[in-house]
């Protein structure tokens, strides 16, 4: 058994130290490990990730994130994993460990992170037989973001008749850094979940073990307050007052689930207030774009 480690990446600090462990550490020496600057072509994590497994040579292809944090002996416990597996199995996924603030509840930045510790196929570190990516044909390169790339490319490998069964290895992924706007500016995944519907189709979202998500509630507090402003305009003040509302009373009860479960300072009040007004207009513009987009794909 031979394995091989692409690495995409977009330049983070951490490259240096996982490449310092790789180099290091107990285990079976990987055959190359492939580094992919993203920076250059701008194209995504999935077309990185195929331009390195494309030039791998070894039977196995383990992706790992630029960011996460290995274990000393993490190429023992990696061919440990893959040692003797059946040739029924197509891929191995590690346990992805997500260190919280120890003294504090998680903020919603911190939560969605955390999400990745559950979370099926991602390639925060998951290895796969490179026989199986070259039938599946790789990642879907239509996928720009490390957004659902991962679990749409396990779903052709399964229904190819491959398992993915999960490892022993423990990863760590660091919380990622977060701003004022990061939770707006990730309603962009709106769009490839576009992309997941044609592909894969209405229940998609069933086939990768994901929650209902919020979009149906999101376009009906964007039309409440498109409402209010259109039916201002036109004079209709009472109308206008009542999908106010509407408008406002969804609004807050957004703002309140999101603050509920974090720490509740002032600045993750302030941030959760003004980003849940934002969010539910920014979702629908992206859904609609990536339905306008995608609209000729066929599974």
């Amino acid at each position: 058994m031979s394995y091989s480690v692409v690495i995409p990446t977009v330049g983070r600090p951490n490259l240096d130290v996982l490449l310092d462990t790789l180099a290091g550490g107990d285990g079976p020496e990987p055959c190359e490990i492939i580094v992919v600057d993203d920076r250059e072509t701008g194209l995504g994590p999935a077309a990185a990730r195929n331009t390195g497994w494309r030039e791998a040579r070894g039977d196995w292809v383990a992706f790992l994130d630029d960011d996460v944090v290995l274990a000393p002996d993490w190429k023992a416990r990696l061919s440990e994993d893959l040692a003797d597996l059946p040739a029924d199995v197509g891929a191995s996924q590690a346990r992805i460990v997500v260190p919280l603030p120890p003294d504090r509840e998680p903020t919603d930045a911190e939560r969605g992170t955390a999400g990745l510790a559950t979370a099926h196929w991602i390639t925060a570190d998951m290895a796969y037989r490179r026989e199986a990516l070259a039938r599946a044909g790789g990642f879907d390169e239509r996928f720009p973001r490390a957004y659902r790339e991962d679990a749409e490319l396990a779903l052709r490998v399964q229904d190819l008749g491959y398992r993915i069964v999960r490892g022993e290895r423990v990863t760590t992924h660091p919380v990622k850094p977060a701003t004022f706007l990061t939770s707006v500016r990730d309603q962009r995944g709106n769009a490839d979940d576009a992309l997941m519907r044609r592909l894969v189709g209405p229940r998609w979202r069933a086939r990768i073990g994901g929650k209902r998500g919020r979009l149906p509630a999101h376009l009906l507090t964007t039309a409440s307050g498109l409402l209010a402003v259109l039916c201002g305009v036109f004079g209709f003040r009472r109308v206008a007052a009542a999908f106010g509302v509407v408008w406002a009373g969804r609004t807050a009860w957004f703002a309140m689930a999101r603050i509920a479960p974090g720490p509740r300072d002032a600045d993750e009040v302030v941030r959760m207030v003004v980003t849940s007004a934002l969010i539910p207009p920014v979702a629908c513009w992206h859904r609609l774009r990536g339905e306008v987009r995608h609209r000729s794909v066929r599974p």
